[in-house]
């Protein structure tokens, strides 16, 4: 494509790929290979070197993958992409390069639950601290700030509570801080919003839900805005982030901030993250998160258009206790959501049953057309109980805190016709408390 500015719509279909110059095909490729014949012995050694672009193995990199990084690199308005095989993974990789033992993250306790379970449990294996506060205060941000915080986390549109993160004020301490603002933007997508619009450094995603679509496909992402500056000192003036802006034993002192640039992060995340991790997304499922991508501006006009429909039918049910959708007026995340998300607050919210655990579990158990599993972003209508499937790890007081009481349900919803959405729920709900 050329430099001309294009909408969103138009980038979602045409960015990171054109006509197949082999054979004319339209249609992205599936490069289902493991390797890459060299032109000849000081080809390949070069691209061993990092000296040339090009392809060496599918663990590093692949056509099909690399399509789907410029197409998100575009949508997001960032430098460079990294696709991995699931979100979860996306953010090990996301992290990689800014942590090492001892290192701290301070992040949102209103994330995902495997999210928290990460940072709690798993993490602390590999050395790394993480540091929970509450998003809701920024300045919680800048109290837990130490000489050995490397990053902050939050997520734009919080799973499952729909939280609604101020990015730019959290931006702004992170700065301060000399440190980077990585954005988990799932939920949101960057067709409702753009963090690196606001102050984020990096964008992390689970592709596996509203980018591909149709729950068929698992993957995760990470963009980089190329807008950091990786030789940034600690107090003591030592580098904060030696596996960016240090030698690299592994490619003879290479130093990526120094090399590339802008594009250092993505470098390092091709040939150290993905090269030693190995957490590569399979070429197949790229290619079925670009055809998702495609036609996702449509889908989330709908999805919003739906979800607030739903939601302030369920506002006024006999049956239920709340509703925690930013799109209400009534919504204490309301006004952000107008500045950060101006198209639509995204069509993953939750509300409280009134009977509780109980009553929660029965609702579950009694849709027809939603479905009752652990995923979001589906064409389809979804359903779950938090506190019994993906909160139950958490203590009562942490699912409380992420916004995954025993009353809540979530609920994703789809595309499908916004009367049939409705009136599944009200059948279910007056099964529950009958």
């Amino acid at each position: 494509m050329s430099d001309k500015t294009y909408g969103f719509e138009t980038l979602s279909v045409h960015a990171g790929a054109a006509p197949d110059p082999a054979t004319g095909a339209r249609a992205q490729p599936i490069y289902q290979t493991t390797a890459y014949v060299f032109e000849d012995a000081d080809h390949a050694a070069a691209l061993f070197n990092l000296q040339t672009v090009g392809f060496i193995y599918s663990r590093l990199s692949n056509p099909t993958n690399a399509a789907l990084e410029a197409r998100l690199a575009t949508l997001e308005g960032g430098r460079g992409c990294t696709v991995a095989s699931s979100g979860h993974a996306a953010q090990v990789l996301a992290l990689f390069p800014l942590m090492q033992p001892g290192a701290e993250i301070v992040a949102s306790s209103r994330l995902y639950g495997g999210s928290l379970q990460q940072m709690k449990n798993t993490y602390p294996k590999f050395g790394w601290k993480a540091e929970i506060v509450d998003a809701d205060t920024p300045d919680n941000f800048k109290r837990a700030v130490t000489e050995n915080t490397r990053c902050f986390f939050i997520e734009s549109l919080a799973n499952p509570g729909g939280v609604v993160s101020d990015i730019e004020a959290i931006a702004r301490i992170a700065e301060a801080a000399g440190v980077p603002l990585l954005v988990d933007n799932t939920l949101a997508t960057p067709w409702l919003c753009k963090p690196i619009d606001y102050g984020a450094t990096l964008i992390v995603h689970s592709t596996t839900k509203f980018l591909s679509g149709t729950g068929t496909s698992m993957g995760g992402a990470v963009v980089d805005s190329g807008k950091f500056d990786w030789s940034v000192k600690g107090s003591t003036g030592g580098g904060k982030f030696p596996s960016l802006a240090g030698p690299e034993p592994a490619y003879h002192g290479l130093n990526f901030h120094e090399t590339f640039g802008d594009m250092a992060y993505t470098f390092h995340s091709h040939a150290v993250g993905l090269r030693d991790l190995g957490p590569t997304q399979a070429p197949f499922n790229a290619w079925l998160t670009m055809l998702g991508i495609e036609t996702l501006g449509l889908r989330m006009e709908r999805h919003c258009a739906n979800a607030i429909r739903v939601a302030r039918h369920l506002e006024k049910h006999p049956a239920v206790a709340w509703v925690n959708y930013a799109g209400l007026p009534s919504n204490r995340y309301h006004q952000l959501g107008k500045k950060y998300l101006p198209r639509g607050t995204g069509s993953v919210f939750t509300f409280g049953v009134k009977g509780g655990y109980d009553v929660g579990v029965k609702v579950v158990d009694g849709v027809e057309l939603f479905s009752h599993l652990a995923n979001i972003g589906d064409a389809k209508s979804l359903i779950i109980h938090p506190a019994s499937t993906t909160h139950r790890q958490l203590s009562d007081e942490q699912r409380v805190a992420a916004g995954a009481g025993p009353d809540v349900l979530r609920l994703s919803i789809g595309i499908e016709t916004v009367e049939d959405i409705i009136a599944d729920l009200d059948q279910a709900l007056a099964r529950a408390t009958a």
